[in-house]
C-alpha cells in the first residue's frame, strides 16, 4: 500500500540536492515526489498551518534516487528546484509506492 510524507522545506532557490532518509525505503522502491510554493494558513489549528500553492515561481523536482540504508534507514535523493528571485518555502511530497516488480536492462 502507497504511504506519503510531506516535508516543508523554508528558504529554497535555484537548484538545491536533498536527501530524506525514511524507514522502509529501499534501493528496489518505487518513489514518486511532487513540489509546490507553501502558502501560510490563517486557521492556528491546522497542523502544520498551510498549504500548497500554486503560484508564479516553477517548482520541481528532478534526479528522483532512492536508496538502501547507509548507517540508518534508507530513503530517497533529489534535486528541488525553484525558478524565482528570492528564496521561497516548498512543501514536498514523497511517497512510496512500494518495491518494483523487477528491473529491466535495455541497451
Amino acid at each position: 500500500m502507497a504511504r506519503s510524507i510531506r516535508l516543508l522545506y523554508k528558504n529554497v532557490r535555484g537548484r538545491a540536492r536533498r536527501n530524506f532518509n525514511w524507514e522502509g525505503l529501499t534501493e528496489m522502491s518505487a518513489v514518486v515526489i511532487t513540489a509546490a510554493e507553501w502558502k501560510p494558513g490563517t486557521d492556528p489549528f491546522d497542523s502544520p498551518p498551510g498549504r500548497p500553492h500554486l503560484g508564479e515561481a516553477n517548482v520541481y523536482v528532478t534526479n528522483v534516487g532512492p536508496h538502501d540504508p547507509e548507517g540508518g534507514f534508507g530513503g530517497v535523493e533529489f534535486h528541488l528546484h525553484v525558478d524565482w528571485d528570492s528564496p521561497l518555502d516548498v512543501l514536498v511530497t514523497i511517497t512510496d509506492l512500494g518495491p518494483i516488480e523487477r528491473q529491466i536492462v535495455l541497451e
